[in-house]
């Protein structure tokens, strides 16, 4: 049995999406004999508001050590749990590397700031590293910032700090290979680097979760369709159309009375809000949304109470739209629209459930997509197709999947190494 510490500051009872990384994946690692210790910050010391919930989808098998953090202060400079945390973090983690024998070091970013302990740790004890990326960090999703705005300045730290943090990495993996490909390009042409790509995942267990006595968001008689999760700005594009869409249908009469889109935790962002967005297309009235986060099983228990699932993608084609899972497995239907190159349509037509799916070609006229998501909103509304999803072929894209992977490099970089 070898073991492996993960690193990563936020950890359950933590709502955050980028907690469910390595959850997932420590879940099922000891099956393939890495036993996980997660080296983490107290909870006391996280600004999200806390899930006790989501405690209950992580294994006992899996050790979990909180540090402490500095304080935010006020005014509020620096609020990254991945600064705040990074002298307790590494001291912790000396201490653990001096005491025990580990294998290996795996840090999710982000928290990008994190990915500097890899190095460092390695190079005070050559335990070797690897670093994952939940999301990119240079240039991450938005190329076109504002010169000189916050998001332009973290942009240009990324520039300088990704080099060192990645220089002497072991293993560079990811979500997807379209987010660490420009990693490897920019810093591994003279130096060959073990990577792999996999999923988030998904566990079932999850799934079979129940909730007792949760109260829905919609009244009862509504049929509700729910889209659960951030609202990216790249995704503006596919939902002014498909309200458009809905309100050409909606003149037709060709909608239910009861009918409501429910989009529900879709965050912070900038420009107008999809209810916004809705009231100027005349739709106001369809469409719900509650831009607060919902507790992950509060989730997916809303998913399963739903008459049908929303997927919004993102005109961007490597967006892997991880919720894809969560919305396969709710058991409602699933109308998506997607980039024609996205992860996600490959898994919705292996899983057959692509009967309500609309693709996204960059080179194709917006009155094409437009009358495409008509057409596909009003099958969803009337629900001809078929809906027989193949749940076993999503196995390949399951969480216990990406722990295969990750220990088969984990086990091949550790081999190598040996003396």
């Amino acid at each position: 049995m070898k073991n492996l510490l993960i690193i990563y500051p936020h950890w359950p009872p933590s709502n955050l999406a980028g907690v469910h990384r390595p959850r997932l994946v420590g879940n099922f690692l000891l099956e393939f004999g890495w036993r996980c210790t997660v080296l983490t910050v107290h909870p006391d010391h996280y600004e999200e508001p806390h899930d006790p919930d989501i405690e209950r989808t992580v294994l006992p098998d899996i050790e979990v050590l909180r540090v402490g953090a500095r304080p935010v202060g006020r005014p509020r400079l620096v609020g990254d749990i991945g600064l705040r945390g990074f002298g307790h973090l590494k001291r912790r983690a000396l201490a653990l590397l001096a005491e025990r024998r580990f294998d290996f070091l795996w840090i999710p970013i982000p928290s990008f700031y994190t990915a500097l302990l890899g190095r460092q740790l390695h190079e005070a004890t050559g335990v070797p590293y690897g670093i994952d990326y939940i999301d990119p960090w240079v240039d991450g999703f938005a190329r076109q910032e504002r010169l000189f705005s916050r998001a332009w300045l973290a942009n240009q730290l990324a520039r300088l700090l990704e080099p060192y943090a990645v220089a002497k990495a072991s293993l560079i993996s990811g979500v997807s290979r379209a987010y660490y490909e420009g990693v490897l390009r920019r810093n591994f042409s003279r130096r060959p680097v073990e990577d792999v790509a996999m999923p988030y995942g998904f566990d079932p267990a999850d799934h079979a979760l129940r909730l007792e006595g949760l109260p829905l968001p919609w009244p009862e008689g509504t049929r509700a369709w729910v889209y659960a999760g951030a609202f990216l700005p790249k995704s503006v594009l596919f939902v002014g159309l498909m309200f458009d869409a809905l309100a050409r249908l909606e003149g037709r009469g060709e909608l239910p009375g009861e009918l409501r889109l429910y989009f529900l935790g879709t965050g912070p962002y900038q420009g107008k809000t999809i209810a916004e967005m809705a009231r100027e297309r005349g739709v106001g009235h369809r469409v719900v949304e509650i831009r607060e986060r919902f507790p992950f099983l509060h989730v997916l228990n809303f998913l399963s109470a739903s008459q049908g699932v929303m997927i919004v993608g993102s005109t961007e084609r490597h967006y892997t739209a991880s919720k894809t899972f969560q919305a396969v497995l709710s058991g409602q239907p699933v109308w998506a629209v997607l980039h024609r190159e996205s992860s996600a349509v490959e898994l919705l037509r292996e899983a057959k459930a692509d009967a309500y799916l609309c693709q996204y070609s960059p080179e194709e006229g917006q009155d094409e997509l437009a009358a495409r998501l008509e057409r596909g909103l009003a099958d969803f509304a009337r629900r001809e197709r078929p809906w027989h999803p193949a749940l076993e072929a999503l196995e390949p894209y399951s969480a216990r999947a990406s722990a295969r992977k990750l220990a088969e490099k984990l086990d091949r970089i550790t081999q190598k190494q040996a003396p």
